[in-house]
């Protein structure tokens, strides 16, 4: 009997707003999906089409976040450290063992873990898992942009781009900013 090995990856560490994703996939050895590559190297377009194809041809796969709360408390490396923890834990199949892309790794998982610097570029299920992980962030902001479409989270996804420093100035921040970080601590709130 094959090992079944997990593959896990974040999204969201380095934008101002929004939630941290992670994601932990299970590709299983008959997955027959060709092509798989670090979400950053993929369009929209692609990242949707192999966000479906994973869904439903892998093993096992889940998807996890820690909030905009999560991250001001804990700091954003111990939240998307918990999230990866929460999307192992919720997985309905458990692994042998874990690949992380990167170099931390959780603490508080019970099965062996290995970090992999560029596992996203190098390991078909980490690189699944950043798909994953992508796609649902990408998805939550569009929601945010509903809400609060003076701010163009449809376009840079909470990044601090110029546009969203911009409306981040002039508007103030929202409840999905991150208070944590520089550049919403500088401004404020909007409900200031």
């Amino acid at each position: 009997m094959s090992r079944l090995i997990a593959g896990v990856d974040e999204a969201g560490r380095g934008p101002i707003a929004g939630p941290v994703f992670a994601a932990c996939v299970i590709l299983g050895p008959e997955h027959g999906i060709a092509g798989l590559a670090d979400s950053k190297q993929l369009n929209e377009k692609k990242r949707d089409y192999f966000a479906a194809l994973i869904k439903e041809r892998a093993l096992a796969w889940s998807v996890a976040s820690a909030s905009v709360a999560e991250i001001d408390q804990l700091n954003i490396l111990q939240a998307t450290l918990l999230a990866m923890q929460r999307a192992i834990a919720r997985l309905p199949v458990m692994p042998d063992s874990v690949l992380i892309d990167g170099v931390h790794a959780p603490t508080k998982i019970r099965i062996p873990v290995t970090t992999v610097i560029k596992g996203d570029a190098l390991i078909a299920e980490i690189a699944a898992a950043s798909i994953l992980a992508k796609t649902a962030r990408d998805a939550e902001m569009m929601a945010h942009h509903l809400l609060f479409p003076q701010y163009g989270f449809d376009r840079h996804k909470g990044y601090p781009t110029k546009a969203h420093l911009a409306a981040l100035e002039r508007y103030g921040a929202t409840e999905i900013h991150r208070r944590s970080f520089s550049p919403v601590k500088a401004i404020g709130s909007s409900n200031d």
